[in-house]
């Protein structure tokens, strides 16, 4: 890393130096193992410029961090890692709602900027979790039925490339980027430094926290299907089934109405009424009530995910089939176990015609998302087991739901990923990541 720091503002670390692993650390512990040679902590975009032409020069393998949340580690490597933290800047026009965010910046802090001025941008729900990982994979979030992805309300970005130029993309200048930068995932073309979103007034919302013993869970999951198939835009819900070891396993509605608690009792009651949940908590809240409500957090601990996408409920047979392999489930001594999860999408995110956006799934109403998560303490053995135990699940359910992922949920086990993350928008960014990237500087395993 010579002449780095003689050329940058912002702090060069290495490994042994204080804050270096808080800046370099992959969230998810599976990819632990992978450390940087170093970090640097950029102040400016001309550090980011200057840090693109220097590893490019170098030949020094590069990637940009802002939350450090890629499901597959991409967020760190073992040449150089920027660390866009320090780009974290909120600025909001009243008069236009108009937010413009650093490309550092992350939802806690974006969160209560928007709450200060009560403006909504549909975001995700994890303090932590950078903006940039976010749009740029398509974004989607417990309002996006009614306002639509985090993407869809992106109306410009600048990034740097890795020629070391600084562009502002939006949908008159720079077009082609501008439509890559809005669902062609993370970490493909440069580095975005900022992004600006057209916000929206929020709603008074009600939310639902519901929680069904484990011999309910077919009667409650197909029910809701058939609820969310009906739900107007306003209602999105996560019907989710887990399990940990040693219990049996539990199934659970998390929802979000933009409306009120009386009409969303009203749609669950097909649910309440053919099974009594064990918790029942459903009420009205104040939109910045709801987004705390719906406040997600995980440890970190090694974790895996694979999805599939349906455009319409799964069939018993196919909420019997993951049923039955969580009953399967091998177990480890991560409190967060293994799940299956139905995330409704829908409503104003299919509403964009697939070509609108790199973003490809404009045709789903469930995202079947399948994890499991082991400890590092646990056995070699215990963790080929969950990892098999996943791809098993991943691939029985090939015969109930379609091959869409979320790139968002990187899956670094996904073949087929050119497909599966960005269907027949793939060959366009394609052509894009040859124009902007020609010599791949921006590259990792999944890289487009």
């Amino acid at each position: 890393m010579k002449g780095l720091q003689s050329l940058v503002g912002g702090v060069v670390r290495y490994p042994g130096d204080r804050e270096f692993e808080s800046t370099s650390a992959a969230f998810n512990k599976r990819y632990a193992g992978v450390r940087p040679a170093a970090v640097l902590s950029a102040d400016t975009v001309t550090d980011i410029a200057r840090a693109i032409d220097w590893s490019r020069q170098e030949q020094v393998p590069l990637v940009a961090r802002g939350g450090g949340h890629s499901y597959a580690g991409n967020s760190v490597n073992t040449g150089l890692v920027l660390d866009l933290r320090g780009l974290d800047e909120v600025r909001i026009d009243e008069s236009s709602g108009l937010v413009t965010v650093g490309g550092g910046t992350r939802m806690g802090k974006l969160y209560a900027e928007l709450e200060r001025y009560d403006l909504a941008v549909p975001l995700g729900n994890s303090n932590e979790v950078g903006i940039g990982g976010l749009v740029l994979g398509g974004g989607v979030s417990a309002v996006s039925r009614a306002f639509g992805l985090t993407c869809d309300a992106l109306v410009e970005t600048d990034i740097v490339l890795a020629d070391g130029r600084v562009l502002t993309c939006n949908a008159s200048e720079n077009a082609d980027l501008f439509w890559a930068c809005r669902g062609g995932g993370g970490g493909n073309f440069g580095v975005n430094t900022s992004f600006t979103f057209q916000a929206r007034l929020p709603r008074p919302s009600a939310t639902c926290l519901l929680r069904w013993r484990w011999d309910d869970a077919r009667e409650v999951v197909v029910r809701m299907q058939e609820i969310m198939h009906d739900a107007p835009d306003e209602f999105a819900a996560r019907i989710g089934v887990t399990r940990i070891a040693g219990s049996e396993g539990v199934v659970s509605v998390v929802g979000q109405h933009l409306g009120s608690a009386d009409e969303l009792r009203e749609m669950l009651a097909p649910v309440l009424t053919v099974a009594t949940p064990e918790r029942c908590d459903l009420a009205d809240r104040s939109y910045w009530e709801a987004k705390e409500i719906l406040h997600h957090e995980t440890s970190g601990d090694p974790f895996a995910v694979r999805t599939r996408g349906t455009p319409k409920p799964l069939p018993e047979a196919g909420v019997e089939r993951f049923l039955a392999a969580l009953e399967r489930w091998p177990g480890s001594t991560n409190p967060d176990g293994a799940g299956v999860a139905l995330f409704t999408w829908g409503g104003k995110i299919n509403r964009v015609p697939v070509a609108d956006t790199a973003f490809a799934h404009r045709d789903l109403l469930f995202l079947v998302s399948m994890d499991t998560s082991w400890s590092t303490g646990d056995s070699p053995h215990t963790v080929s087991a969950n990892l098999e135990w996943l791809d098993d699940l991943h691939t029985e359910m090939g015969e109930f739901a379609g091959d869409a992922a979320y790139v968002n949920f990187t899956d670094p086990a996904l073949r087929d990923w050119r497909s599966g993350y960005y269907g027949a928008n793939h060959p366009r960014l394609a052509q894009i990541k040859r124009r902007y990237d020609p010599d791949r500087l921006f590259d990792f395993g999944q890289a487009v």
